[in-house]
């Protein structure tokens, strides 16, 4: 039986509707793009004849003749591929048959499936939701049609008219006039109704074919075994919780109470987690045997329970187990800096801007909003920045230039100046210095990239930093190789450093064939590169050095581990002060005041599971917390625009306006010293009262602002009492089976996640408090009917099963990834096929965003 690859299977759903891309435009929105560049689905479009591949948000007129596979006449065929809502990509859905005049037939596949379009409480459609949005869009295009037809210069402003709808300003265009061209914009179009645009109108009002079908398949593979949802798909942003009391953040599952919420109150987000786990399920041909652990993640398989039937069942599938998570039964894991080469990579790149965003321009959570925003996981990789100018000139390599020329060309818009800004061009690139392309020429991780049959990110994510480091070393050893370029560099067999790795890219690089047939090892390894820096490297194992200490300080006694804590936030004080006094060298490897309270929110945890009595309150007594408060307030007073804390807001600008006037009064105080020695004192004697007065003035405010940062804190500690409070209020953590090693060594679980845990655990079937199992349609038929008669059906175990899905709901890192391999590698069952999931790839800047930042509900 052939294996299950993630991959294979979004590919294979590409190709299954090949009949509607071959000669269309294919237009995919934020989600779609950022799934099938992780997915390397661009040259399967274009093999399956696909004219050109857009960007659905960013669609411009020059859409319409970029054509790779040289077609003579107009695009008649458009399909759009969406990871959202209807409703939410229909403006962009009429602007693209707005602009492409000869289109004969529209083609819309959304991954929401017509179910959850009904029972999002944000989409107006019902459960007939794809053949109502067919008629509704070809009225509206209909409308839009006849009423440019008697006023074709004025287009833009009708579609701009017709689409402002009162959703709170999602989804808005800029209000330029090339948002939505005039039908005469197009010159295929112009060429084919150039003498009576008005038949033309007539003819596709006529014609235009609206069809909508269901595509599930949008994820971001990692690997064959691992993917994670689009950032900006509608199922990663909808919110997983609602705001109560149990709850933390809108991109978290809640405490795991054991009170499941009614049906009516279950968040979209878990919602649309069942329909897109019961779709990815189907086009896998699995059948799934559901386990479930925390109470979001029974809600979800509660949804695909009854959403099973008997058909289902009857078909002939591969049995799979599918085990559910919840993120908030531990936290830890990914706050934490593990020792995974895939993480580090993800927490030192730069990401990609966001394309769209459903909350409007701002970047806060909107009140009452269901959607939040998550990081881009498509990372830049700096090839320029480690291709320095001297390298460009190394054999003619002109690969920026290149890609600079076409973007020029392409985005010249008067066509009667193209001739002249040919000629010019040269110059205006010779005389540019390369390094300003830095933006243009950048990397990006495509997970079907491989080297001999392994694919790059799997074997990067199957290992420990060092390993990692070590196998991308050795494949460019081989490359080279292969290539026949020698290296004039120092290399120890065991040790990966810098230079080498910088040598041997820059040995690849040198031609532009050369660069272009390796760009995949030659990526990575840049992305390696950059992760293994200095800077990076140095502050990431100096935040894991912090956790180990905390870790052990949490054996001994809360005495020990708060003063650790204290230590922390007052070095990172330190450290800001320093960074205020322009001093930004010594920050080198440091803990920042962000990687402080995040060590805060560990510690915390960790004093929650070991010393959940010690205090009334929280883990610590009243005197260890009033320590802790005032080095917080302290911090905040001197380094208030450090980190972007949900609890300062409307605070902040008073903050960094007490900072500037304490740096203005130290400049003022030097300057005294110097005039202390003036003749001319007499003068100034009126003058004290006033001083006084403005001083005394000057105190109260300060010690008002100081009291308004003190109840700040106060409501940030009542936070950190939540957090530690982790394992007394989730259910499943109460007994401490997943928290200790029990019959397992205890070397064995030590600095392991809960994912590693449970696994090890469900394979060795031992038993998991509060897992539990759903039965499906048959399985309750048999329970409460058949079962009399001595047919029941016995409870199926999940390490019973070939295949199994382990999906987090919340969201995963890398290491958790690597440590669910170890898990099955240990149970010494190689029959079975590991798939792991999750909402999104997390780093310990995402989590200090969900429990801090914007996306908290603190």
């Amino acid at each position: 039986m052939a294996s299950v690859d993630v991959i294979k299977s979004c590919i294979d759903s590409i190709r299954q509707i090949s009949e509607h891309i071959e000669g269309a435009v294919v237009y995919l929105d934020a989600g779609a793009t950022e799934s099938f560049q992780f997915i390397g689905a661009y040259p399967v479009l274009l093999e399956l004849g696909a004219r050109a591949v857009c960007s659905l948000e960013n669609m411009t007129v020059l859409d319409s003749v970029g054509d790779w596979n040289s077609h003579s006449d107009p695009a008649r065929k458009l399909v759009v591929i969406i990871s959202r809502l209807l409703s939410d990509a229909h403006r962009y859905i009429l602007r693209c048959l707005s602009s492409h005049q000869a289109v004969r037939h529209c083609t819309i596949f959304t991954s929401i499936s017509e179910m959850a379009h009904s029972v999002f409480p944000d989409s107006p459609l019902g459960p007939d939701a794809y053949h109502e949005y067919e008629s509704l869009l070809v009225q509206d295009y209909e409308e839009l049609s006849k009423k440019s037809g008697e006023k074709p210069r004025h287009i833009g402003s009708l579609l701009q008219e017709k689409l402002n709808l009162e959703d709170g300003g999602r989804l808005q265009f800029s209000s330029g006039g090339e948002d939505v061209p005039h039908l005469e914009a197009s010159s295929s179009g112009r060429d084919f109704y150039e003498n009576n645009p008005l038949d033309y109108i007539a003819d596709t009002v006529q014609k235009l074919v609206i069809s909508v079908h269901h595509f599930p398949m949008i994820l971001c593979p990692i690997s064959p075994r691992a993917f994670v949802l689009p950032s900006e798909g509608l199922v990663s942003e909808s919110y997983l919780s609602a705001e109560h009391e149990d709850s933390i953040s809108p991109g978290l599952p809640p405490l795991s109470t054991g009170l499941l919420s009614n049906t009516d109150d279950v968040p979209p987000g878990a919602t649309l987690t069942a329909h897109f786990l019961y779709h990815l399920a189907a086009k896998m041909d699995l059948k799934m045997e559901i386990f479930s652990l925390g109470d979001t993640s029974k809600t979800v398989g509660k949804i695909l329970t009854d959403m099973s039937s008997l058909y289902d069942i009857g078909r002939r599938k591969r049995s799979a187990g599918l085990l559910l998570i919840d993120r908030t039964l531990d936290l830890l894991t990914p706050c934490c800096h593990g020792d995974s080469l895939m993480d580090r990579i993800f927490s030192a790149l730069p990401r990609r801007e966001r394309i769209s965003s459903h909350v409007g321009s701002g970047s806060q959570l909107k009140l009452g909003s269901s959607y939040l925003h998550r990081a881009p996981l498509d990372v830049q990789i700096p090839l320029a920045k480690i291709l320095n100018e001297e390298d460009w000139k190394i054999d003619n390599f002109r690969l920026l230039e290149s890609v600079e020329a076409f973007l020029c060309g392409w985005n010249s818009g008067n066509s009667d100046s193209q001739v002249a800004d040919l000629i010019n061009l040269n110059k205006k690139i010779h005389d540019k210095p390369c390094h300003a392309g830095i933006d243009i020429l950048t990397g990006s991780f495509v997970s079907s990239d491989h080297f001999r049959g392994m694919p790059f990110l799997e074997a990067i994510l199957d290992r420990r930093t060092k390993d990692g480091a070590l196998l991308v070393k050795k494949w460019l050893q081989e490359t080279l190789r292969r290539e026949n370029v020698t290296v004039n560099v120092k290399s120890r067999p065991s040790i990966v450093t810098t230079p080498e790795l910088q040598a041997m890219i820059k040995a690849l690089s040198r031609s532009q064939s050369s660069f272009l047939r390796n760009k995949g090892i030659i990526q990575l390894a840049a992305a390696t590169l950059s992760a293994l820096e200095e800077s990076n490297c140095t502050k990431w194992d100096a935040f894991s050095s912090a956790v180990k200490i905390l870790s052990v300080s949490s054996g001994e006694t809360s005495q020990s581990l708060a003063a650790q804590i204290g230590d922390l936030i007052n070095k990172s004080a330190l450290l800001g002060s320093h960074v205020n006094k322009g001093k930004g060298d010594i920050s080198k490897g440091l803990i920042s005041l962000q990687d402080a309270l995040l060590l805060m929110i560990i510690g915390y945890i960790l004093a929650g599971e070991n010393f959940p009595t010690s205090g009334s309150d929280g883990p610590f007594s009243w005197q260890e917390e009033r320590m802790l408060k005032e080095a917080v307030v302290d911090a905040l007073l001197e380094n208030p625009s450090v980190v972007n804390l949900k609890f300062l807001d409307g605070l902040k600008k008073e903050l960094e306006a007490n900072v500037s006037k304490l740096k203005s009064e130290e400049a003022t105080e030097e300057v005294l010293e110097i005039d202390d020695f003036d003749d001319d004192q007499w003068g100034k004697w009126g003058e004290e009262d006033d001083e006084d007065d403005n001083k005394n003035e000057q105190a109260y405010g300060d010690m008002q602002l100081k009291l308004e940062l003190r109840d700040r804190v106060d409501s940030f500690f009542k936070f950190l009492h939540k957090l530690s409070d982790l394992k007394r209020k989730n259910v499943p953590l109460k007994d401490g089976s997943l928290t200790v090693g029990g019959n397992f060594d205890e070397d064995t679980y030590v600095g392991k996640g809960l994912v590693y845990k449970l696994l090890t655990r469900v394979l060795g079937k031992y038993d998991v408090p509060g897992l539990e199992y759903h039965s499906s349609t048959v399985g309750r038929l048999f329970k409460s009917g058949f079962g009399r008669f001595g047919l029941g059906q016995a409870k199926p175990s999940l390490a019973d099963q070939n295949v199994i899905l382990v999906f987090v709901i919340g969201g995963i890192n890398g290491l958790e990834v690597r440590e669910a391999m170890e898990a099955l590698a240990e149970s010494g069952r190689p029959d079975i096929e590991l798939l792991v999931g999750g909402t999104t790839l997390l780093t310990p800047d995402d989590m200090l965003d969900l429990l801090l930042g914007d996306s908290s509900y603190f």
